[in-house]
Protein backbone atom coordinates (compact mmCIF):
# COMPACT_ATOMS: atom_id res chain seq x y z
CA UNK A 1 0.00 0.00 0.00
CA UNK A 2 1.14 3.25 -0.76
CA UNK A 3 0.89 6.30 1.60
CA UNK A 4 1.08 9.54 -0.62
CA UNK A 5 4.17 10.03 1.62
CA UNK A 6 7.73 9.95 0.30
CA UNK A 7 10.68 8.80 2.54
CA UNK A 8 13.23 11.09 4.03
CA UNK A 9 15.72 10.29 1.49
CA UNK A 10 12.91 11.14 -1.61
CA UNK A 11 12.28 14.58 0.51
CA UNK A 12 13.39 15.34 3.83
CA UNK A 13 10.82 17.94 4.11
CA UNK A 14 7.11 18.62 3.00
CA UNK A 15 5.40 22.18 3.37
CA UNK A 16 2.06 21.77 5.36
CA UNK A 17 -0.67 22.09 1.85
CA UNK A 18 1.48 18.79 0.83
CA UNK A 19 -0.19 16.37 3.53
CA UNK A 20 -3.50 17.44 2.68
CA UNK A 21 -4.36 14.65 0.09
CA UNK A 22 -2.13 12.17 1.34
CA UNK A 23 -3.54 12.23 5.05
CA UNK A 24 -6.92 13.36 4.12
CA UNK A 25 -7.01 16.40 6.33
CA UNK A 26 -8.17 20.17 5.69
CA UNK A 27 -5.75 22.73 5.04
CA UNK A 28 -6.80 24.28 8.69
CA UNK A 29 -6.77 21.13 9.97
CA UNK A 30 -3.07 20.35 9.43
CA UNK A 31 -2.11 23.71 10.28
CA UNK A 32 -4.21 23.28 13.21
CA UNK A 33 -1.95 19.86 14.11
CA UNK A 34 1.25 21.67 14.09
CA UNK A 35 -0.08 24.60 16.17
CA UNK A 36 -0.71 22.21 18.54
CA UNK A 37 2.27 19.58 18.39
CA UNK A 38 0.60 16.58 16.85
CA UNK A 39 1.87 16.83 13.76
CA UNK A 40 5.85 17.12 13.94
CA UNK A 41 7.12 20.75 12.53
CA UNK A 42 10.38 22.93 12.04
CA UNK A 43 9.71 26.55 11.87
CA UNK A 44 12.48 28.37 9.69
CA UNK A 45 11.23 32.54 9.48
CA UNK A 46 7.89 32.61 8.56
CA UNK A 47 7.94 29.14 6.60
CA UNK A 48 6.79 25.72 8.26
CA UNK A 49 8.28 22.40 7.17
CA UNK A 50 7.39 19.20 7.86
CA UNK A 51 10.36 16.65 8.27
CA UNK A 52 9.27 13.51 6.83
CA UNK A 53 11.03 11.32 8.84
CA UNK A 54 9.13 12.35 11.86
CA UNK A 55 6.07 11.86 9.91
CA UNK A 56 6.32 8.57 9.02
CA UNK A 57 7.55 7.33 12.61
CA UNK A 58 4.80 9.02 14.14
CA UNK A 59 2.15 7.25 11.79
CA UNK A 60 4.22 3.80 11.82
CA UNK A 61 4.84 3.87 7.96
CA UNK A 62 8.38 1.78 7.85
CA UNK A 63 7.59 -0.51 10.74
CA UNK A 64 6.74 -4.46 9.46
CA UNK A 65 4.74 -6.75 10.92
CA UNK A 66 7.47 -8.32 13.58
CA UNK A 67 7.99 -4.99 14.58
CA UNK A 68 11.45 -4.59 13.17
CA UNK A 69 12.40 -1.60 11.03
CA UNK A 70 13.08 -1.54 7.28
Amino acid sequence: MTTGIPTAEERPTLRPEELCVPMNLARSSVYQGIACGEIPSVRIGRRILVPTAALRALLQLDQVAGGDMR
